[in-house]
């Protein structure tokens, strides 16, 4: 099957996209986008891919599934497209990084600007309904974005990975930490950030630990 993705990662994935289940989900896409009104726009759904090569990752943040209003969602975990309000998780990232390294709040929710310096914004469900949280869950996205995950364990080093909440955690469980760096804390939801994810400081651990290793860090 051909996939429309960055070259880099065509090839270490390229076993996924003849495998029955890929099949089936992008099947199962493809109706979807026929039928219902689905985000992120059909020619962004792997735009965090597109986005920051597989040669030029140096940060994984991993996200759950895109936002499901009209006009959030555009590929990237947590970002937003120019214009639109920032959801709250985003405010208390943007919070965190004003406190942490003294980046004001910005006027766009756009984190292009990270994945273009090499921070992989990955949603482990790269679809959803409109207005329907999670509604393309256990349809294949996890096996597949877990592939992706495993090669950038396996043929990279001197990864930062963060990972933000249980379901993060989870997503990550198999990272070698002896070639990469895990950071940890709960999720930026109003629900959970007062609880760890406000003081983490994982913007300037990250960046911390690239310079150590003669990595340009990330300009936040």
């Amino acid at each position: 099957m051909d996939v429309k993705i960055e070259a880099g990662w065509k090839e270490k994935l390229k076993s996924e996209f003849d495998r029955e289940y890929f099949i089936s989900l992008t099947q199962f896409v493809r109706e979807e986008y026929r039928t219902r009104q689905v985000f992120p726009p059909a020619n962004r759904i792997f735009n965090a891919f597109d986005l920051c090569p597989f040669d030029k990752v140096k940060v994984v943040i991993i996200g759950q599934d895109p936002y499901h209003n009209i006009g959030q969602a555009h590929g990237l975990c947590f970002s937003v497209t120019d214009g639109t309000e920032f959801p709250p998780s985003l405010i208390n990232i943007f919070k965190e990084l004003q406190r942490d390294m003294g980046v004001p709040m910005p006027r766009s929710g756009n984190l292009e600007r990270w994945a273009r310096q090499g921070v992989l914004l990955l949603n482990a469900i790269l679809t959803v309904r409109a207005h329907q949280a999670l509604s393309h869950e256990n349809k294949g996205w996890e096996r597949f974005t877990d592939a992706a995950i495993s090669a950038l364990n396996r043929d990279r080093d001197n990864i930062v990975f963060m990972l933000w909440g249980s379901y993060a955690q989870n997503k990550g469980a198999s990272i070698d930490p002896s070639r990469h760096l895990i950071l940890k804390t709960v999720h930026p939801s109003p629900l959970s950030a007062s609880r760890g994810f406000f003081g983490c400081s994982h913007f300037s651990k990250c960046n911390d630990w690239l310079v150590a290793r003669g990595i340009e860090p990330v300009a936040w």
